[in-house]
């Protein structure tokens, strides 16, 4: 074997699941089809579910320094700081639980230093992959072995593609191209029209119309595209870091097949409406990472990962279902504008609010366990403050580390299992390396210490 674990692409998620994978005491292998990391700006943050767990792993700082220039710059691009649905923008933030405004390309760095140490090989493209019994060939310039293969190489996937996993979905109903631009002259003002949406704050301009229409590529096709949607006529000057994409949603039938995973946009792609494509990858990471390495070690059997699809797959139907419902409201015409009025006006109410802060932040996700337990089990446990006997405040990002599964109790004897953390301000609580809460004072701890540990 050349390693434990082969990952496919050295993006955001394959970087952070390498990284847990050594932690859990495996041995990864990054194999990366680029041979410089990318430049480009696909994402602008991390909702909240990503900034805990890159912050469980003592990211916090490096996220809280770049933040503060992502804000910056969502508020000059997007004219708010609040966060939106099909760009109604009224969803104000948590503030117990933030997110992080940061460019993907400063997280890739950030990841790419939390991953050092592990061989990650850029310039590989992956052309061929067989399965068998013991492990994975891959071959990529030249064949590697490993035990398990995870396809994080994004929404057009190799991995998925040669490992047969279905990808079923609905096609794009609309087409937005954005990028920084340069007008000479007038241009029309912002807002949605018959044909589409304009939309344009500082140098950053985006238009949005139905799938049908061509997809500009150029400067000239761009202006075109503008006037399809707004009847203006404009002399774009400079067009760069353009981007384009469509809201087509499909997810794969099943993220594992036999010793081959998929995580991230590899088995899920969706609309990037309210920005939620790395709260939903890096948490398939967190999730898969500490359950590979389990298996590995000889702490769990085989079937132990079945979990993985159990656990994450209904999270990303959730995340498709919701882009699908923004996707509608971002449609062209007088039906919409009216549906979008009574929109903007539900958003109004606190309630509603908040509903649509947690449904966009994935904090009302909760997985199916195999035992009976209210929650907050099966749900992602915030950052809590600690309070031990003597008085000591500590938060709970301070505890984790290690990787390893936590118990947060008054008193109990040390457990090789997990790692033991007497608090006194809070009821007892026992967390998966995910951060996952897995027992919480209601029925056994034995039998939620022996089902993930």
């Amino acid at each position: 074997m050349d390693a434990d674990v082969i990952v496919v692409g050295a993006g955001p998620v394959g970087l952070f699941l390498a990284a847990e994978l050594k932690l859990a005491g495996a041995e990864p292998l990054v194999l990366e089809r680029l041979t410089t990391p990318s430049e480009e700006p696909k994402s602008r943050g991390l909702g909240v579910l990503a900034t805990e767990a890159l912050r469980r792993r003592g990211l916090g700082a490096q996220l809280a320094e770049a933040d503060v220039e992502g804000t910056k710059d969502l508020a000059r691009d997007h004219g708010s700081a609040r966060g939106h649905f099909a760009n109604i923008f009224k969803i104000v933030p948590r503030e117990d639980r933030p997110r992080t405004n940061i460019w993907q390309p400063e997280l890739e760095r950030v990841l790419a230093k939390h991953a050092e140490g592990i061989r990650i090989l850029r310039g590989h493209e992956v052309t061929a992959l067989e399965s068998d019994v013991d492990g994975v060939t891959v071959t990529a310039g030249k064949t590697w072995r490993a035990q398990y293969v995870v396809g994080c190489d994004g929404g057009r996937s190799t991995v998925r593609k040669l490992a047969g996993f279905a990808f079923p979905g609905t096609p794009a109903l609309l087409r937005t191209v954005a990028g920084q631009v340069r007008f000479a002259g007038a241009i029309p003002p912002a807002g949605r029209y018959a044909g589409g949406t304009f939309l344009h704050g500082g140098s950053m301009v985006g238009v949005t119309e139905p799938a049908s229409n061509p997809e500009p590529v150029t400067a000239a096709e761009l202006a075109e595209s503008i006037r399809r949607v707004t009847g203006a006529d404009v002399v774009v000057e400079d067009f760069r870091e353009e981007r384009r994409f469509g809201d087509q949603a499909r997810q794969a039938d099943d993220y594992r097949r036999g010793r081959v995973f998929l995580a991230g946009d590899a088995a899920h792609v969706h609309s990037p409406s309210g920005g939620q494509g790395l709260n939903l990858g890096i948490p398939d990471a967190a999730n898969l990472g500490w359950k590979l390495g389990a298996v590995l070690r000889g702490d769990k059997p085989e079937a132990f990962l079945d979990t993985y699809t159990r656990e994450r797959h209904p999270a990303g139907e959730a995340v498709l279902r919701n882009t699908r419902a923004q996707s509608a409201l971002l449609a062209p015409g007088p039906h919409v504008d009216a549906l979008r009025e009574i929109v903007g006006e539900v958003l109004d109410l606190p309630e509603a609010n908040r509903y649509f802060a947690d449904l966009l932040s994935g904090v009302r996700e909760r997985y199916d366990f195999p035992y009976p337990a209210p929650a907050p089990v099966g749900e992602h446990c915030p950052d809590l403050e600690l309070v031990d006997a003597d008085g000591r405040t500590t938060r709970l990002h301070e505890h984790t580390r290690t990787g390893r599964g936590l118990l947060l109790i008054a008193e109990h004897p040390a457990d090789p299992r997990v790692d033991v953390v007497p608090v006194t301000n809070t009821g007892p609580l026992l967390l998966r390396p995910d951060g996952v809460v897995a027992w919480a004072g209601e029925g056994p701890l034995d039998v939620a210490l022996a089902t993930w540990f």
